[in-house]
């Protein structure tokens, strides 16, 4: 990798995860005052006064701006409104649950959406190729809390099989893992089977077939790894939209992870936890794009030497 090209990139991650904080806490202060929230109805004036000072929202937006910035780029991101805890603390303890979800996903994704995909490609016109792609389409177009609640009726309350809440087992985590899962693998099939006739039908394939390789070795060997590629990005893509999709499907489940701890803060104006949530989902999205741009000179060497060029030119 052209250390160029990843200055740049990083150069890039920084300045957006810059741009989502200064967005959020603008946002938040503009939309109404976090001490007329926090606060009873029956507190007084002084009291409010009170936690303005305690909580540094007397000064302006901009004072309050660069000392935010200030404190952050020292590692400290604020404490709670709510418990006066330090807010990563409150964030980390969730980390946990919410990667529990979200590798689960993931796994169902690539699982159903990779197979399902190169099939589809394989039996092309066949009755396999459109019963594939009919499924994607519906598992693309139901919205996710939808078909949430669809398996909470189903499972949950008709057929009593699966808890509709909580965590502590498998079970807990089957339906909120497929409900966030199901675009996902949708959307990787489609574009798994789309690059996979792309290459069975390029020259090198009628080559291979020619020399007499047998059809499981030019599919294994050839045609999958060629077609990685675009694959690779539409799963860097998806894996973004499954963190996007917790804050929904948590809510949905009541599963107490980062993206249920980000619902309740935006209500409470717990400012702190939100900012770190936001950042903590940017820098994620930025690490996946990075890891993505990455494993494309891995999986084909020529990208590297195209940016490399692209580095010098």
């Amino acid at each position: 990798m052209n250390l160029q090209f990843l200055v740049t990139k990083l150069f890039r991650g920084a300045l957006t995860l810059l741009l989502a904080v200064t967005f959020v806490f603008v946002v938040l202060r503009a939309s109404g005052d976090p001490a007329q929230i926090m606060m009873s109805d029956e507190a007084s004036p002084d009291a409010i006064a009170a936690f303005r000072e305690r909580w540094g929202l007397d000064k302006s937006m901009f004072e309050q701006y660069i000392t935010y910035i200030g404190a952050m780029l020292q590692g400290d991101f604020g404490n709670s409104f709510r418990d006066g805890r330090p807010a990563l603390e409150v964030i980390a303890e969730r980390i946990p649950v919410t990667l529990q979800l979200g590798i689960t996903a993931l796994l169902l994704t690539l699982l159903i959406g990779i197979p399902a995909g190169v099939i589809a490609a394989l039996k092309r016109g066949t009755w396999v190729d459109q019963a594939t792609m009919s499924f994607t389409i519906l598992g693309h177009s139901i919205p996710n809390f939808f078909l949430g609640i669809l398996l909470i009726l189903l499972f949950s309350m008709t057929l009593r099989w699966l808890p509709s809440s909580g965590t502590g087992s498998i079970w807990h985590l089957l339906m909120p893992a497929i409900t966030l899962g199901t675009a996902a693998a949708a959307t990787v099939a489609r574009f798994t089977r789309s690059s996979m006739l792309d290459v069975l039908h390029q020259p090198f394939m009628r080559t291979a077939k020619a020399k007499g390789i047998p059809h499981e070795r030019r599919v294994l060997r050839h045609a999958i790894p060629n077609a990685a590629i675009p694959v690779v990005t539409v799963v860097g893509m998806r894996i973004g939209g499954l963190i996007g999709g917790a804050v929904t499907i948590e809510t949905v489940f009541a599963w107490p992870g980062v993206g249920m701890l980000l619902v309740n803060a935006v209500n409470q104006r717990d400012l702190a936890v939100v900012q770190g949530v936001v950042l903590l989902i940017a820098f994620t999205m930025v690490a996946i794009n990075l890891i993505v741009d990455l494993a494309y000179g891995w999986l084909d060497p020529r990208i590297e030497l195209q940016n490399k060029k692209a580095a010098t030119t």
